[in-house]
């Protein structure tokens, strides 16, 4: 059910230093082999991370994600949607892609954005999961190569907003909204390690860019930013390697994240 992870001939996952999007991004795809994986594809989901309108480094800039774009025409001719699913209590995916940015980039680049909250489903079942035996996604996550892009941020409850985290943007609010919270995608935070390892089953990154050029220290909402900022990207193809790294920089022990320690079920 779950895509296969990214062919890599020597790394899974890299970080390396961060000058500008433009120069370092192609940089570090070079190195982890992206670009003879992307020559065989024909349609690419770019999946920042805009979890409310709130601007980097609580969320994706959309100077990374015009930096993924440029590299993904420069080596295969896919069709390349950037999508969404904001978990903001009163805005809507649309008013995020528009405050950050990411509405005049899309205009400007020619390329579509998709509202992963309203965007139409495909009911899937895998009885194993625990909390999630059935899962409503969109039809999106299982038509394209995804690019998770997430953003360096400590959590208060998952431990870590990594690249696994950052699927939790597929889950439709009409589905997964209420009981625990305010905010789309409620019901996740129930069982939330649990419940991302269940995700994770149904749809993952095949490959992940993440931003750790500077990194937030406690709260994935706001607070205090790594001192000295990492100043790092880190990509890879193996989501659990890329978000175990993602932890080393913010100082956490990824031990203790179960969704990041535990070994991912396909």
């Amino acid at each position: 059910m779950a895509p296969q992870p990214l062919e890599i001939t020597m790394h899974d996952v890299l970080t390396l230093p961060f000058s500008s999007y433009r120069k370092s991004v192609p940089a570090i795809l070079d190195a982890v082999g992206a670009d003879r994986v992307l020559a065989e594809q024909t349609a690419v989901l770019l999946k920042p991370n805009l979890v409310n309108a709130s601007p980097h480094p609580v969320t994706t800039p959309p100077e990374c994600c015009e930096a993924v774009i440029a590299y993904v025409r420069a080596h295969c001719n896919a069709e390349i949607v950037v999508a969404e699913g904001c978990g903001d209590a009163l805005m809507e995916t649309g008013d995020v892609f528009e405050a950050l940015g990411y509405a005049d980039m899309a205009k400007r680049l020619g390329v579509a954005l998709l509202d992963l909250n309203r965007a139409p489903l495909r009911t899937v079942r895998i009885p194993e999961c625990p909390v999630f035996p059935e899962m409503h996604l969109p039809e999106a996550a299982f038509t394209n190569f995804i690019i998770s892009l997430p953003v360096l941020k400590a959590h208060s409850l998952a431990g870590l907003t990594g690249t696994l985290k950052n699927m939790l943007g597929f889950a439709p609010p009409e589905h997964y909204s209420g009981v625990h919270g305010s905010w789309k995608k409620a019901v996740f935070h129930g069982r939330l390690q649990q419940s991302i390892l269940d995700l994770a089953r149904y749809v993952r990154p095949h490959l992940t860019l993440l931003d750790a050029t500077q990194g937030l220290a406690s709260f994935h909402l706001g607070g205090d930013t790594l001192s000295p900022p990492p100043n790092r990207l880190i990509a890879g193809g193996d989501p659990r390697a890329v978000d175990r790294t993602a932890a080393d920089l913010l100082g956490i022990d990824w031990r203790t994240i179960r969704h990041v320690a535990e070994r991912l079920q396909d």
